[in-house]
């Protein structure tokens, strides 16, 4: 199909769900859509997700899938990755609109993995009321819970070949690649969402960016078409739906064309592509609230396309989202005397720390640990952070073993011949001690800081416990 003919199929396609929306039945009808709260409530009380999204692995995805109801879902193996799991197609719904989701291209990507199936989980439970009814009739969902199964295993970005997959939509060298490509052809969607995570350093404005949205390009000049204004309209839907819940955490991805990227390469292929990246948000395990966000964001798009109020609204609520920009620190000790553990005297400033989270098999067992690492010392009054601490009239110092909150310790002599093991400095693991004077070289230790600990174990947030893992990178 050319190019001008798969424009003309889009804009008869949104001008029949815009009839859709002026004829719908009575009895399903509700033309504001869902409100937020009412879908807050509906995950709130029937989620399935678990609380941490990175444990999910292929083996969670293939059991989840394969409990889904045969009377309303269709279930098939797309392809397999490059070693040997199976890739699954699920398919919900009869309607005349044909949508196409896909997550987990990259494998450490995992939060629309868990939010997709709290969508099945709605869909399958309410399937008889208006919401769920609206979006079964008129649209033929198509998903790929997990395209990079392999990557998932060891969550890491890449496929088994090293290859980032979301790089290879012109060559097509990787399996998983070729089964997207051979979905999209086969169903023809009206539109697709590439559901992604962004790096959690990623803000809008002085907030973290925890979800962005992206209207994709389809050429280097970032023309708008019929396709790219349906987008730009199903933004601003995803964009009115969580602000309730999110207003100020909103961004605008870049949307720089990139022709390798699958986004941009099947907005190409002509069919118009809304990215959702999911990023930071304000809690020690941010998975929960990030995974309703995404649920919330789904079935908002997607009613707005069944019932064809995403005609209605305003492409201009997208354009004014506030650009991702980088810089945001995990946490940042504001006002304390840095003591770098190298003989230097103390000094007021600033400590920014970084973390990254890394997935560990121990005894056949999926762990969620974090690293931390401080990432810059100085003034960094003007540097947001998703956690502040507070460190007026306290010493920053090198963690010293056996220090816990409430005790009080004498410091080392360290020097430049005999430093800390880990200095204050910009490179160094995040492993710290916030300390009081009460005198001489005596201190209380008013708060520990480590740079490694286990995410989900009984313990103050940064504390470590247990060993810690293995790079995963």
């Amino acid at each position: 199909m050319t190019s001008s003919l798969r424009a003309g199929a889009i804009a008869c396609l949104l001008l029949l769900s815009a009839c859709a929306a002026r004829s719908a039945r009575p009895s399903i009808s509700t033309p504001s859509g869902p409100t937020t709260a009412e879908l807050a409530a509906f995950w709130d009380a029937e989620h399935v997700s678990t609380p941490w999204s990175p444990l999910v692995d292929h083996a969670d995805v293939e059991r989840r899938v394969q409990a889904l109801p045969a009377d309303l879902f269709t279930v098939r193996k797309a392809g397999e990755s490059v070693e040997g799991r199976a890739i699954y197609h699920v398919k919900v719904g009869a309607g005349s609109g044909p949508v196409l989701l896909w997550s987990q291209m990259h494998g450490d990507e995992p939060t629309a993995t868990s939010a997709l199936f709290d969508v099945f989980e709605f869909l399958g439970h309410h399937e008889s009321d208006p919401i769920a009814a609206r979006i079964l009739d008129r649209l033929t969902i198509h998903v790929v819970p997990m395209l990079n199964p392999d990557g998932a295993e060891r969550f890491q970005r890449r496929n088994a070949q090293g290859i980032d997959i979301n790089r290879d939509a012109r060559r097509l060298v990787t399996p998983e690649a070729r089964v997207l490509k051979q979905l999209r052809d086969e169903i023809e969607p009206m539109v697709g969402f590439n559901l992604h995570n962004q790096g959690w350093r990623t803000r809008a404005g002085m907030n973290p960016a925890s979800i962005s949205l992206l209207s994709v390009a389809y050429d280097q000049a970032g023309s708008i078409n019929a396709g790219r204004l349906l987008t730009k309209k199903l933004a601003t839907s995803v964009r009115n739906a969580l602000q309730p819940l999110a207003g100020g955490r909103i961004g605008k991805y870049d949307d720089s064309f990139e022709p390798r990227a699958f986004g941009d390469k099947i907005t190409l292929w002509g069919t118009p592509v809304l990215l959702i990246e999911t990023g930071p948000w304000p809690d020690e395990n941010p998975d929960p609230a990030l995974v309703r966000l995404n649920f919330i964001a789904l079935v908002a798009a997607l009613d707005a396309l069944a019932t064809g109020r995403v005609h209605h609204e305003d492409p201009r609520r997208y354009d004014a989202l506030p650009m991702n920009d980088s810089g945001l620190f995990y946490r940042v000790i504001r006002g304390g005397q840095v003591l770098r553990g190298d003989g230097q005297p103390p000094f007021r400033a600033d400590v920014g720390i970084m973390a990254q989270r890394r997935v560990q098999a121990r005894e056949g067992a999926r762990e969620l640990w974090m690293r931390a690492g401080i990432e810059d010392v100085g003034d960094l009054s003007t540097a947001p952070a998703l956690f502040d601490i507070d460190a007026t009239g306290l010493i920053v110092a090198p963690r010293v073993a056996d220090a816990a909150a409430g005790s009080e310790i004498e410091l080392p002599a360290w020097s430049e011949a005999k430093p800390a093991e880990a200095l204050v400095e910009q490179g160094s693991p995040a492993a710290l001690m916030l300390l009081r004077p009460i005198g001489g070289n005596r201190y209380r230790v008013e708060r520990v800081i480590d740079a490694t600990w286990r995410v989900g174990e009984e313990a103050e947030p940064g504390g470590v416990q247990g060993s810690p893992p293995r790079d995963n990178r």
